[in-house]
């Protein structure tokens, strides 16, 4: 990704307003096939999104630098502890250059403490997930499959959201 796509990537989340006005997550008609590069884990362990395969995933990508990311983080958290579990995952993928380190001090200085710590190469990510802004997260169906996506922040414990989230993890198990 080149410094003009980042930039207005960057423009167009801030530029959409609070988090409170941001719509659900838009759905796709279809779901897409996704190829992301493999990320590290809190601990530096290689992992791939077919490490979560079986869970509806709610990929957020992000960096510690990003003011709207830092601003959502705490309602990725609380989504997490609501419906965290066996059928559903939040995964923040941080892509800051400087490692796992300044996402632990991040976490730390917060207070987020039901969220992993995932971290990638920025351009990999950035590209490979085609993510042109900050924060980009992507919904992922229990067979690995880009069900949605939003760029920009959310407020992601919210009523709706949680109702969003709860229909696309009963549909499978039904």
């Amino acid at each position: 990704m080149n410094r003009r796509s980042f930039m207005a990537g960057l423009a167009a989340s801030t530029l959409a307003g609070p988090a409170l006005a941001r719509p659900l997550i838009p759905l796709h008609d279809t779901p897409r096939e996704l190829l992301p590069p493999p990320f590290l884990d809190g601990e530096g362990r290689e992992v791939t999104l077919e490490d979560f395969r079986g869970r509806v995933v709610l990929l957020n990508i992000w960096a510690t630098w990003c003011v709207p990311c830092r601003e959502e983080m705490p309602t990725l958290d609380a989504l997490q502890a609501r419906l965290g579990g066996e059928d559903f995952h939040v995964l923040p993928l941080s892509i800051d250059r400087a490692g796992i380190s300044v996402v632990r001090r991040f976490y730390n200085e917060i207070g987020i403490r039901h969220l992993g710590m995932y971290l990638a190469d920025s351009r990999r990510a950035m590209f490979a997930l085609g993510a042109f802004g900050l924060p980009t997260t992507i919904l992922i169906d229990r067979e690995g499959k880009e069900r949605g996506r939003l760029v920009g922040p959310a407020q992601w414990d919210s009523p709706e959201v949680i109702t969003q989230m709860q229909i696309l993890i009963d549909e499978r198990r039904n």
